[in-house]
C-alpha cells in the first residue's frame, strides 16, 4: 500500500496510489492513524470510497506533516564517514530534525538567504515510520514496529552544520527536509529495506549511489539501539543515513544553488524530486 498526503481544496487530504490515479481516504492524517494503531494495509484496503484524483496534478505534502519525532543517523554508510572529517564511531550519531524543515515532493527546496549560505549540501536518505513503539525494543522485534517506509533528502547547509560541535541548525532550515513522496507500506519491501539501491541525481547526473545494506546500523538495530533511552512512538521518522558522494567531500566542492533539480530514487519506493530556488525569491 502506498499512502500519500496531497492537498484537496485547500486543505490536507490522504490518499493511497491506485496506477496512476490516487484514492482519496479522507482526511484524518497519518499521524492520526498511526496513533490509533490503524493497520494500513487493511485500512487502505477496506475504505469504500472511490474518488480519484490525478497523482499528476495534485500538490505533495510530506507524508507525515508533525511526526512526534524526526531522528536521523548520520556517519551511517563507511564510505560516507571515509569521505568526512570524522572517524567512524561504533555507536550511531544521532541528531533530530524539527517538522517545520519538512517539504513535499515537488516543493521546493529552500537555499536560505542567511549569510555563508553557499553550501547546500544533498543527502538522500531512506526513512523509516514507525507503527509502534515503546522502551527497550528487542532487535528481533524492532522490524514488527516499522509501519513503511519513505524517501528523505537530508539536505544540508554545511556552513551552519559545522559552526559548533552540534550539527542542529545546519540540519533544520526552513525548507531544506524533503520527505516523500509516498509511505510504502513494509509488507511491500524486503524486511528492514533491506537490499535497496539508494541513488541521489543533482541535474540528472548520478552523485549518490549504494545499497541499504552497506549501513553500519540496520533498521532493526537503530531501532532497538534509539528505544534504549527514548521512548519510540507511532508515527516517529528515523531518517537512516546517507552514502558517500556529497558535495561537500568533492573537488570542487557541488552544492545545490538556485534552479537546479535534486531527486532521490529507492528501488521499490520510487523518486522524490525538488527544484532549488533561493529564499529571497520567495
Amino acid at each position: 500500500m502506498r499512502y500519500v498526503s496531497f492537498v484537496k481544496n485547500g486543505k490536507a487530504a490522504l490518499g493511497v496510489r491506485d496506477g496512476e490515479a490516487i484514492r482519496v481516504l479522507g482526511s484524518e492524517s497519518l499521524e492520526s492513524l498511526l496513533a490509533r494503531g490503524v493497520d494500513l494495509v487493511a485500512y487502505g484496503r477496506e475504505q469504500a470510497n472511490q474518488e480519484r484524483v490525478d497523482a499528476e496534478n495534485v500538490v505533495f505534502l510530506p507524508p507525515l506533516a508533525r511526526p512526534p519525532k524526526i531522528i536521523c543517523i548520520g556517519l551511517n554508510y563507511a564510505d560516507h564517514t571515509k569521505e568526512s572529517q570524522y572517524e567512524q564511531p561504533d555507536y550511531p550519531t544521532i541528531f533530530l530534525r524539527v517538522a517545520t524543515s519538512l517539504v513535499g515532493h515537488e516543493q521546493p527546496l529552500v537555499r536560505p538567504a542567511v549569510p555563508d549560505s553557499r553550501g547546500l549540501d544533498f543527502e538522500g536518505e531512506i526513512a523509516a515510520v514507525l507503527g509502534k513503539g515503546g522502551r527497550h525494543i528487542a532487535r528481533e522485534d524492532a522490524l514488527a514496529c516499522v509501519a513503511g517506509y519513505a524517501i528523505f533528502n537530508d539536505a544540508s547547509v554545511r556552513e551552519y552544520q559545522f559552526k559548533s560541535p552540534q550539527w542542529t541548525v545546519g540540519k533544520n532550515f526552513d525548507g531544506t527536509g524533503p520527505f516523500g513522496p509516498d509511505l510504502v507500506t513494509a509488507d511491500e519491501l524486503p524486511p528492514g529495506a533491506k537490499g535497496l539501491r539508494l541513488e541521489t541525481r543533482l541535474n540528472g547526473e548520478v552523485v549518490q549511489s549504494a545499497s541499504t545494506d552497506d549501513m553500519i546500523f540496520d533498521v532493526a538495530e537503530l531501532i532497538s539501539i534509539l528505544s534504549e533511552g527514548i521512548t519510540l512512538e507511532p508515527g516517529d521518522v528515523i531518517v537512516t543515513g546517507t552514502p558517500s558522494g556529497i558535495g561537500w567531500a568533492r573537488t570542487p566542492k557541488l552544492f545545490m544553488k538556485h534552479g537546479d533539480v535534486c531527486e532521490v530514487s529507492v528501488e521499490g519506493i520510487g523518486t522524490l524530486r525538488n527544484t532549488v530556488i533561493d529564499e529571497a525569491t520567495l
